[in-house]
């Protein structure tokens, strides 16, 4: 569920007509919801009550600083993958006790911040990382808080780009060798063993996957308890997708996932993590285009929009789909016709849909990319110098604009020529 709805014959965030968004702001343009934002992440909260856990907001999703003041406000925690991610959450207040920091390639330099400035746990990737991280840890005279990620070679069923939990993936430990790992880990006095991490791939649809990777998951624990290690928390990763499709079944929700949760794991006494991304901001956000050009081509129509691949890489990238609506909604009963969704940038693959049907529209009319909230905007590129596009939040009636267009001059003032030119 989302809250871009028509009222009337014609699109609303929340209270808010989006034309008059367009009108203030300018398009092509990013536009997020904060009550569905809310309501995705309080999904999520309530699915796994009555165990002790905590919901890290995957901010690789979408990290603009007031979606996550806004998801910090609601209790969530973060799951960072670099240091700029670390400082953006810690800026919008997220304290360190709530920061998990994930990824296969963190530097010494990130370690350092992290272990400076708080840190919940790192999910150690492989043992160079261990062995960086204790060195780390032992030069500050602290001790790192960690989860190991094992790869249980699980097909998540997913798009290959996305998949991480198989054995051909970069991520995480073989769980063959985990119990040789956890030894190391344990002889390393800079380091304290908190737990067990996965995560499998993003995009999921069904919960099979993840009931294969956890159980796999139960097995490894007990045996790490066996061989000695306190294991108090398991970290589950994220990967619930969404319905990119209006037309497709629904993917699972969030409260049948946190009840396989609890029935696989439930009883283990651990505190459960969980790092959604995709399904809390994915349907909080729309993409607002406006039409440039109908293009009449040998045997197709051609609908040019002032959006491009920059803005949204996905379908280039991935090959996704989004639904595309138009902003004033079509009279019932109107013919649809057929076009290919193209921006103006000059790719072939700048192209967002092929013989997609859709009402008959002309220059000056605005669409929306329905389920743009996730690996949108954090994903865009100033390519074909065009400026990275705002991005604007809604709260009820109000909106504001929580990152600006930036001008020509803006872009051209970031590069330095050399005196010698």
């Amino acid at each position: 569920m989302d809250h871009f709805l028509y009222r009337n014959g014609e699109l609303y965030a929340e209270d808010v007509r989006v034309s008059e968004i367009a009108k203030a702001v300018g398009t092509p343009f990013y536009l997020y919801s904060s009550a569905t934002f809310r309501r995705h992440f309080k999904l999520f909260d309530d699915a796994l009550a009555g165990m002790e856990h905590l919901v890290c907001f995957a901010m690789k999703s979408n990290s603009n600083q007031a979606i996550l003041t806004l998801l910090a406000k609601e209790g969530a925690g973060m799951d960072v993958v670099s240091g700029g991610e670390y400082a953006r959450a810690k800026a919008a207040g997220v304290p360190g006790n709530r920061i998990v920091f994930s990824g296969v390639g963190k530097t010494r330099e990130e370690m350092d911040a992290a272990l400076i400035g708080g840190i919940r746990q790192f999910n150690v990737e492989s043992e160079p990382e261990m062995i960086v991280l204790n060195e780390a840890a032992l030069a500050l005279n602290v001790v790192a808080p960690i989860a190991i990620r094992v790869n249980p070679d699980v097909d998540a069923k997913t798009h290959e780009k996305i998949a991480t939990g198989k054995s051909e993936n970069k991520f995480g430990i073989p769980i063959s060798r985990a119990r040789e790992v956890y030894a190391q880990a344990a002889s390393l006095t800079g380091l304290k063993i908190m737990g067990i991490d996965v995560h499998i791939g993003s995009q999921l649809v069904e919960l099979e996957p993840f009931e294969q990777a956890y159980k796999k998951v139960r097995e490894l624990t007990e045996v790490l308890r066996k061989d000695g290690h306190e294991i108090t928390r398991l970290d589950l990763g994220g990967g619930l997708g969404i319905p990119y499709e209006r037309s497709n079944e629904a993917p699972p929700l969030p409260k049948e996932y946190g009840a396989l949760i609890q029935d696989v794991l439930g009883d283990l006494g651990c505190e459960i993590e969980i790092e959604p991304g995709r399904l809390i901001s994915g349907n909080a956000g729309i993409l607002v285009s406006e039409v440039i050009y109908v293009k009449s081509g040998e045997d197709r129509e051609f609908l040019i929009i002032d959006g491009a691949m920059n803005d949204l890489v996905r379908p280039s990238m991935y090959g996704a789909h989004h639904d595309i609506i138009p902003v004033i909604e079509a009279a019932p009963g109107v013919e649809q016709a057929k076009y290919d969704i193209v921006g103006p940038v000059c790719e072939s693959g700048d192209t967002f849909a092929k013989g997609r049907n859709m009402p008959p529209l002309t220059a000056g009319d605005l669409v929306a990319f329905r389920s743009a909230g996730a690996y949108g905007a954090v994903m865009a590129s100033e390519y074909n110098s065009r400026p990275l596009i705002p991005e604007v939040l809604v709260d009820g009636d109000q909106f504001a604009v929580i990152r600006a267009r930036p001008t020509f001059q803006d872009m051209i003032d970031r590069d330095t020529v050399p005196s010698w030119l």
